[in-house]
């Protein structure tokens, strides 16, 4: 009876034989693995070397560019904003102008996309 038989079969065979037949499949399992997961590593490195390119690095030798800064036509002054601000919370809050005290404001960047600022304003006039 040979060790395949054997193995199947269950006859014939300790369990220090059947334990190392175990052992030496699951090392020859890892090692196959181990095997190709370099051979990947060798052909991802080799397709950066052969196909990545270098970006062409440009020399600027443009003058430096002064830059003005054009105030708008429309644009209030700092004590209309804050007059219209103090209003704004004052109506929100239910209360009086004379309980309000507006120290500092500043202009909040709107980057949310469109879908966001819609859920958004569709969630406050669904509390009202």
């Amino acid at each position: 009876m040979n060790i395949s038989e054997a193995l199947l079969t269950g006859k014939g065979v300790t369990l220090s034989d059947a334990f190392s037949f175990g052992s030496l499949t699951a090392v020859l399992g890892m090692g196959i693995v181990f095997a190709v997961l370099v051979v990947l590593m060798i052909v991802l490195y080799l397709f950066k070397v052969i196909f990545h390119k270098q970006p062409k690095k440009q020399e600027v030798t443009a003058a430096p560019v002064q830059e003005t800064v054009a105030e708008p036509e429309n644009e209030m002054d700092d004590d209309e904003l804050i007059a219209v601000l103090t209003a704004a919370v004052a109506a929100s809050l239910n209360t009086s102008t004379y309980n309000l005290n507006i120290k500092s404001y500043r202009r909040i960047d709107n980057t949310r996309p469109a879908w966001n600022r819609e859920g958004l304003r569709e969630t406050i006039n669904n509390r009202f």
